[in-house]
């Protein structure tokens, strides 16, 4: 089906800040691709869902197929799918670092590779990262995901910059710490002590960093902080 309508691309989306990204960008007028490891099938003609891990080879590629096939096109990919495990480095086990490095650099890879080689102008790119890259915490010791979307933060600046003369953006949003499913009620009150606001981000809060994104025409290579002051230290 070909069809004017813009269509985002959309990973880890079947769930927290991912199904509130699939949400506002219907808002906005967006025909969705929607994909995660397991996700069912829309209500929504205008959401196509595509199940898998984009951390196996050829699962990126067959997403932005699916997007091409379904919509004709594809203008924006949120690369939101992440993998985020806390522990001393030397803990990491070889699976741990297969798993992080699989999902936040591969998926990433494949997924925003495909994606540029049929993107036009007005393209845009955003990648979800984290505000531990800019500032390390003892108390939540994470060397891999500071390894992962610290290349994530690089590569965003490269592909701004790369793809500028194609009237191509690519920015990111390093998040602080984000209420979702993901983590244990009984640590909220730990986790909002580690930024000067001393409270969780609502997917909201994320959501909304990455539509101001989509909207803001002259932003690109930004690493937007969506952390309540995480990143400026304590």
């Amino acid at each position: 089906m070909n069809t004017p309508t813009r269509v985002a691309v959309i990973t880890g989306a079947s769930q927290g800040i991912g199904a509130g990204l699939v949400q506002a960008y219907r808002k906005l007028g967006y025909g969705v691709v929607a994909n995660s490891r397991h996700i069912g099938q829309s209500d929504d003609p205008m959401v196509h869902t595509v199940a898998g891990d984009i951390s196996q080879p050829g699962v990126g590629q067959r997403v932005i197929d699916a997007a091409m096939q379904q919509f004709g096109r594809v203008d924006t990919v949120v690369n939101n799918a992440g993998i985020f495990i806390a522990k001393p480095f030397t803990e990491y086990t070889d699976a741990d670092y297969d798993a992080i490095t699989g999902v936040n650099m591969r998926g990433f890879f494949e997924v925003t590779r495909s994606a540029l080689a049929v993107m036009h102008a007005g393209g845009h790119i955003v990648n979800i990262s984290t505000s531990f890259v800019d500032q390390a915490n003892s108390k939540v010791p994470s060397a891999l995901a500071s390894l992962t979307k610290g290349g994530l933060n690089a590569a965003t600046k490269a592909l701004a910059v790369e793809y500028a003369d194609r009237g191509i953006r690519a920015n990111a949003v390093a998040l602080g710490v984000i209420s979702t499913p993901m983590h244990d009620p009984a640590s909220h009150e730990a986790l909002a002590a580690l930024n000067p606001m001393e409270r969780l981000g609502d997917v909201d809060d994320a959501v909304e960093a990455v539509v101001y994104l989509e909207q803001a025409g002259f932003v690109t290579g930004e690493i937007l902080h969506v952390d309540g002051g995480q990143s400026a230290g304590r």
